[in-house]
Order: C-alpha cells, then structure tokens, then sequence
C-alpha cells in the first residue's frame, strides 16, 4: 500500500504544471467575472490547490525523504531522453487545460475521468521517469550505460540528473528509488582515480 501511494504522488506530481494553467485560466475567469462563485467552480479550485499541494509535497517527499537503495556506478555512455518526453506531456497540458470549460458539469466529469485512465496508464506502466514537473525544476532525463560498483556489470537505466549533464567516465552515487525513478546527484559525485 505504501509503494502505491508513493506511486500515486509520482503520477499526481507529473501534472503539477497542467493544474497550474488550468488554476490560473479559472483565477483569470473569476477575476474578470466570466465566471462566478458556483459550487462547481468552488469544488474546482478546491481540488486544482489540493492536486498541486500533493503532488509538490509527494514529489520533493519521494525525492528527499524515501528511502532508496545507493549503488556506486561509472557512466560509460549517456543519451539526454528529456525531450522525447517532457514535448509530449507539454503539448498534452496545453491542449487538455486551455480549451476545457471546467464550469460545466460534463466538462469537469470528462476532465476527471481522463486524469483518471492516463494515471491507470502511467502507474500500471510504470511511467515514473515521464514528469515534467522535475525537467521544469531543473532536471534532465538520460538513457544510460553503465558499469555497477565492485561487479562491474554492465547495465542500462533511466536516471534523473540536475546540472549541465552527467560525465561519460565519471563515477557518481545512483540512488534508485525504485526501477524507473532513480537519480544521480553531482553533490554525490566522486573521482573514478580514488
């Protein structure tokens, strides 16, 4: 149950910046009293603020504060996969908040049913590594190649990396908080002479 949620934040998190356009597109409405106070849109702005609390607060938990298993590794290549992922999800936020009318019933109905069968999707698949939130803060999403501690055995994975890009030869600390959310920190970094 614990994975799950933990799963659930990760997915709630990827739409962070989607229920900030939508929160600014209502705030705007409401301002320029295209639209008033009803129960919908009050219930609507409830919702958008809790989605965006959770999903930071779930996300910088997942990233700071889990536990995940630190394994020793030398990059042996890398490929910067940030945008086969973050343009997709991006033109998906722009066309999915900017013409949706979240003031009519349906439109909120359908609009919860969608957030709810991408995140069947997302979870059941494990799409962790797909978050635009992260590239938005600053990370960046690579393919790598690499060698593990004192085995040396060959393997590949999707790691998360905030900085200018991770040093082909470098060894750095991998922390893998799980299968496909992983992250490597230049603080962590360490000479592969010593």
């Amino acid at each position: 149950m614990k994975e799950f949620i933990k799963n659930l934040m990760l997915y709630i998190s990827a739409f962070v910046p989607m229920y900030c356009l939508v929160l600014v597109k209502l705030v705007i409405e409401i301002v320029n009293q295209n639209l008033s106070f009803t129960i919908l849109n009050t219930v609507n702005l409830t919702t958008l603020l809790l989605l965006i609390a959770v999903g930071t607060v779930g996300l910088f938990f997942t990233i700071r504060c889990s536990k995940g298993r630190s394994i020793k590794i030398r990059i042996l290549s890398k490929n910067n996969i940030t945008d086969q992922h973050f343009l997709g999800y991006f033109s998906l936020f722009v066309f999915f908040a900017i013409p949706l009318d979240l003031s009519l019933v349906s439109a909120y109905c359908v609009y919860l049913l969608v957030l709810i069968m991408i995140g069947i999707v997302y979870i059941n698949n494990s799409l962790y590594y797909i978050n635009p939130l992260l590239n938005l803060l600053g990370y960046n999403f690579y393919d790598v190649e690499y060698e593990e501690g004192p085995t040396g055995e060959k393997m590949q994975a999707k790691f998360f990396f905030k900085g200018e890009s991770i040093k082909v030869g470098q060894t750095y600390m991998a922390n893998i908080k799980n299968p496909h959310f992983a992250f490597l920190s230049k603080n962590e970094k360490v000479d592969v002479d010593k």
